[in-house]
């Protein structure tokens, strides 16, 4: 497997700074790591101590006063959603294609999702997932940031040592 000047090999991979092949983009890199992390969360949420009022956790609704690290308000349903996600974020980093339409897609629905935590009634039957003020701004610096991930990493290719290229 040869790597052209760009550090990009015939087969999607990049080269590290070393010449060290990578085997993922970096937009691919970007869609993994998030999705690990929604995967984290996901998990967390099920975890006592790290969830606050962990007894109180419901299934949906915004009833639910159970509280990832004290502060997002979570219910089993969300922390669903938050492991479909993750794994979602894996899969999609097969590719760079699919890569850049998880992040840019999946920060639009974090932006969708800001707006309709803000303009919902927290105590209505339609905060079901369910949301608080903390979760509403955590989805606007997701959604913006995922955006920016999937447009900056998309278009960034990373640079081949010269030195490991012309060995």
């Amino acid at each position: 497997m040869s790597s052209n000047i760009s550090g990009s090999s015939s087969y999607g991979e990049t080269a590290d700074r070393s010449g060290t092949t990578t085997g993922r983009t970096p937009v691919q890199l970007g869609a993994l790591v998030v999705g690990v992390v929604f995967v984290l969360v996901g998990a967390l949420g099920f975890v006592p101590g790290i969830t606050s009022n962990y007894s109180d956790l419901s299934f949906m609704g915004h009833d639910s006063t159970a509280k990832l690290l004290g502060l997002f308000q979570v219910s089993v349903l969300h922390n669903f959603v938050h492991l479909l996600y993750g794994v979602a974020g894996i899969v999609a980093a097969r590719t760079a294609t699919a890569s850049k339409g998880y992040l840019i897609g999946g920060g639009i629905i974090y932006l969708v999702l800001w707006i309709y935590g803000l303009i919902i009634d927290p105590m209505s039957g339609a905060n079901f997932v369910p949301l608080n003020t903390a979760d509403n701004w955590l989805h606007l610096g997701l959604g913006l940031g995922m955006i920016a991930l999937g447009l900056i990493l998309a278009g960034h290719r990373r640079r081949s040592d010269t030195s490991a290229s012309n060995r």
